[in-house]
């Protein structure tokens, strides 16, 4: 997405349907309250999606939002200090640094662990 956009729930469906050709079997996807994610583009075509299942968190409960660790180990533990000098710098090394956690899974279950969600990882 360019730098100067924001999300949109058209946007958020083509994340899925990108997400769906690359992961065929189900798939439990964890969405805040963020408008995009509440749209209704999202939940029809989520609906057509018997393999897809949305669970919810709470809004305005960041402690429970794994996404919050993502972002805390990348900005504070990776990149601390760190001033690019332009968005396109800044894009390719978060992106860089988002790759690298994808091969990490003790610390991506980590992060689903410190929320304190129920969950069986």
């Amino acid at each position: 997405m360019p730098d100067d956009k924001n999300v949109t729930g058209a946007d958020v469906v083509a994340f899925l349907r990108q997400l769906r050709r690359h992961i065929p079997g189900p798939i439990i996807l964890f969405l805040d309250g963020a408008a995009p994610h509440r749209a209704k583009v999202v939940q029809e075509y989520v609906d057509q999606q018997p393999q897809l299942q949305i669970e919810s968190l709470p809004a305005y409960a960041p402690e429970l939002n794994p996404d919050e660790g993502v972002w805390s180990y990348t900005k504070y533990g990776r990149m601390p200090n760190w001033a690019p000098t332009d968005t396109t710098t800044l894009r390719q090394r978060l992106t860089a640094e988002l790759e690298r956690l994808r091969h990490l899974p003790d610390i991506l279950k980590a992060f689903m662990r410190q929320t304190k969600l129920p969950l069986r990882l």
